[in-house]
């Protein structure tokens, strides 16, 4: 066993693990945080995409081990005092999503998107996301709700996806259709 201590969603924990437990397990079975979905295991997927320490990583090909000390954000920790972050009621508004299963990884690529490139291009956002599969929506929508978050964000001067995400270039409603 090997002790970790480690930040998710603003907690801190601590506890022994045995090396080889994947981070996606550990946040699901050990804490309790099911947001994160395992897909795959293979990290094909992305479902099970989180923050670790600033940069997005697929939770089912990083070891609970490997992240000690460090800081995790789950979908479930995006959301203040019970509001929804812009991209998560983009992701609602815009029907970006379907069963549901790929849409915490897609979230949270989106985000990791739009704290690089607050004003992404449809294309941007296709390219951010290719590493994320989704077998309900076609992408459309996906791609549709995140452009609609940036352009929320960048209108109202908030700050939701990290560094940066209120400025940059406009997207016209066309860049959408």
């Amino acid at each position: 066993m090997t002790h970790i201590k480690v930040n998710v969603d603003g907690t801190t924990y601590e506890d022994d693990v045995e090396p080889r437990l994947l981070l996606a397990h550990y946040l699901r079975d050990r804490l309790g945080l099911t947001g994160t979905p395992i897909g795959c295991d293979t990290s094909n997927c992305g479902a099970c995409t989180v923050d670790l320490d600033g940069a997005t990583v697929k939770s089912c090909s990083v070891l609970a081990v490997q992240a000690d000390g460090g800081e995790v954000t789950t979908i479930q920790g995006l959301a203040r005092d019970g509001e929804w972050t812009a991209l998560q009621r983009a992701f609602h508004e815009r029907h970006g999503l379907q069963c549901g299963y790929c849409t915490p990884g897609m979230i949270m690529a989106a985000r990791d998107l739009l704290r690089e490139n607050p004003r992404p291009t449809s294309d941007e956002v296709r390219q951010a996301l290719e590493g994320n599969l989704c077998r309900c929506t076609g992408y459309q929508n996906i791609v549709r709700a995140v452009l609609a978050a940036a352009d929320e964000e960048s209108a109202s001067g908030r700050d939701e996806a990290g560094p940066g995400a209120a400025s940059g270039q406009q997207v016209t409603e066309e860049a959408t259709a």
